[in-house]
């Protein structure tokens, strides 16, 4: 912390003058502290400024991804990068942390759409084909960092718990409506999902086509028959 100080001899000399000069440092660091902090109030939106930056990290990764381009992309200064998020290891947590939210919610609603509880789960399926060929900032930071960082690995746990539950109980729905096999562990079938989505993603990225990543779509449906 800066404090700003003054000459001695403004309070002239002796204990008075100790104990005035004590008192005047800390008015002072009060006042930077408090008053001109307040003077500044932030002028961006966080959930608009972590928009921007998952858009960078999901094409050009953690490493991929300078202070600069963050901030540009952002509409925001380095020191308001840092103050809000810390720093940029700081940011590329929270924006996973948003963007596995955002997934898992648009997952769990899709899964909830049409009259039977298989018609959810192909709406699930055809959700992540459609859009398999927009980079996937979860599966780019599994496949870039691993299990390296606890907080990922924390996001991660959350997100698979909360899809997972609600793959499920619509797997268990469609077994007694006798549209998926019985004999299938409702919760093997859940980790088929996230691996096969994964792996749908990965072969976007890599310039699969829409007929390909279709055909891939389908194979993960059979697979419950």
């Amino acid at each position: 912390m800066s404090l700003r100080t003054v000459p001695i001899q403004r309070f002239g000399h002796g204990l008075n003058s100790r104990i005035a000069h004590f008192t005047f440092v800390i008015e002072q660091s009060f006042y930077n502290i408090y008053i001109r902090g307040m003077a500044r109030p932030k002028t961006f939106d966080d959930d608009v400024a972590l928009d921007a930056a998952i858009g960078v990290f999901r094409e050009h990764g953690y490493e991929g991804t300078s202070a600069q381009m963050l901030v540009d992309a952002m509409g925001i200064g380095r020191q308001s990068l840092y103050n809000s998020f810390g720093d940029k290891a700081g940011l590329y947590s929270a924006a996973v942390r948003r963007y596995a939210l955002g997934e898992t919610q648009a997952h769990r609603a899709v899964l909830r759409t049409g009259e039977r509880a298989i018609d959810g789960i192909r709406a699930m399926v055809d959700r992540v084909v459609r859009e398999a060929a927009q980079p996937c900032l979860g599966v780019n930071s599994i496949a870039e960092l691993g299990t390296s960082w606890p907080v990922l690995n924390e996001i991660r746990a959350a997100a698979d718990r909360s899809l997972r539950t609600a793959i499920v109980a619509q797997v268990e729905a469609a077994q007694a409506d006798g549209d998926i096999a019985a004999d299938l562990d409702p919760d093997t079938i859940a980790t088929w999902f996230v691996a096969s989505f994964a792996g749908i993603r990965i072969a976007a990225r890599g310039g699969a086509s829409p007929d390909h990543l279709f055909s891939l779509g389908e194979l993960t449906l059979r697979a419950l028959r």
